[in-house]
């Protein structure tokens, strides 16, 4: 195959251009266009041989699209219009002025990329911006199929692509089974209304002897906990690990303030975990949702630590809880979960804080890596013939050979065979492909 001229839009810290080189395509990036300078920074100190644009994308002018004659779009548009937390205002939010530029765009471009990848967050698949992107998409010829399965993290990924031929994977490497969805409980915990915590009745297992609901979770909690940890075909989390007798490491103990004000909404893990939740931009700077922490001392029993803590004083709690030996995971490890390779670094000067922002607002390169593979494979079969009339296939028997496909209610999901011990690396929300 020729080698593919690539257009990387948002580029960020080159999360894409990691996956591109990753998935063994032979692609050029033509140009990768970003206006957060501190991404660019880091962008620029991995890559240093791409031409990187410190420009507003709707400041491009059509023409100098035009004389990229790319092949490719890869893209992570801004998500603040979508997700849950905000006002999901989607093309009626300033922030997708760059996205409906690009979209305006595309069809006045003299040749069409014959391959679109976007990657952004739940919430985008309802939004007004998606609705407008597959009438564009439908309008230029690229035909397409959305699946997805709910997760505690959704990610939405959409493929696009101009070919003559469908697209589909041999049947002996799909493996079909009833779907059970894996859905955070819908309780929600409030630091303003504490709770007390409560036993479970869960059997313990080797290994998982935290199943015990030692904070503000359910018993539906810890048995979704306890699933993903017996899910042998995930690694654990020791193996993104750097080594534990680094002398810095005390740096990334959770504060006592931390402690003692939140310990009850921490997600702690082990390093014989296989799981984990999303890292986001707040990681080391709020705490509920933006990331697990790490037990490093297992010679202490979460369940003995938590149980009665409430009756403590202030001293005794912090005394207990510092006897875990909870820390932040490093941004090397959060980048290592996230599937950058070792060669990925940050300059010197960029501080702990910016990295855990620019990791959070990256995306798992392993994913994207078999998406991009899945997307320029060539496979045929009858199962995947496309629909003119709705312009959608029927069915969707196709994957990539490291992902089994489940099914439940017609919803249908590609699961990593194996993956990263994150959330949002073993589910693909949205899957889709068009010729």
């Amino acid at each position: 195959m020729e080698t593919l001229r690539v257009l990387e839009l948002y580029s960020g810290i080159g999360g894409m251009q990691y996956a591109l080189k990753q998935s063994g395509i032979s692609g050029q990036v033509v140009a990768a266009i970003d206006i957060n300078t501190t991404a660019n920074q880091v962008y620029r100190h991995n890559f240093p041989d791409t031409p990187l644009w410190n420009r507003t994308i709707e400041g491009i002018s059509l023409d100098e699209f035009k004389n990229l004659q790319f092949d490719m779009i890869l893209m992570s548009p801004p998500c603040q219009p979508f997700t849950r937390l905000g006002r999901q205002r989607g093309i009626a939010d300033p922030r997708t002025k760059s996205f409906l530029y690009i979209l305006n765009l595309l069809p006045r471009l003299s040749q069409l990329p014959r391959f679109i990848l976007l990657e952004n967050v739940k919430g985008f698949e309802s939004s007004s911006a998606r609705q407008y992107f597959v009438q564009i998409l439908m309008e230029c010829g690229y035909i397409f199929q959305e699946v997805g399965i709910p997760n505690s993290r959704l990610r939405y990924f959409l493929m696009a692509k101009i070919s003559t031929e469908s697209i589909c994977s041999n049947s002996k490497d799909l493996q079909m089974s009833p779907l059970t969805a894996e859905t955070e409980s819908s309780v929600e915990p409030s630091l303003s209304s504490p709770q007390k915590p409560v036993t479970s009745s869960l059997e313990k297992e080797e290994g998982m002897e935290d199943c015990v609901l030692y904070k503000l979770e359910t018993a539906n909690d810890a048995q979704r906990k306890l699933n993903q940890n017996r899910n042998l075909s995930i690694r654990q989390i020791q193996d993104f690990l750097e080594p534990q007798e680094n002398d810095d490491m005390d740096q990334y103990l959770v504060p006592s303030d931390v402690l003692l004000r939140y310990a009850l909404i921490l997600d702690i893990v082990k390093p014989i975990c296989r799981r984990s939740i999303c890292f986001t931009k707040g990681y080391g700077r709020y705490v509920e949702g933006t990331g697990s922490v790490l037990q490093c001392y297992l010679e202490t029993e979460i369940e003995s630590v938590f149980k009665n803590l409430d009756q403590f004083s202030e001293e005794e709690k912090l005394q207990q809880l510092q006897g875990l030996k909870l820390r932040y995971f490093t941004p090397r490890e959060v980048a290592n979960i996230m599937g950058f390779p070792k060669s990925f670094s940050f300059p010197d000067q960029i501080p702990t804080r910016q990295r855990y922002k620019l990791l959070g607002n990256s995306l798992n390169v392993v994913v994207v890596t078999k998406l991009l593979h899945q997307l320029l494979s060539k496979w045929v079969s009858p199962s995947t013939r496309s629909c003119r009339e709705c312009r959608s296939w029927r069915n969707v028997s196709s994957a990539p050979p490291d992902y089994s496909l489940r099914a439940s209610r017609n919803v249908y999901t590609f699961v990593l065979k194996s993956g990263c011990p994150r959330k949002r690396n073993a589910h693909l929300f949205v899957y889709v492909e068009g010729h």
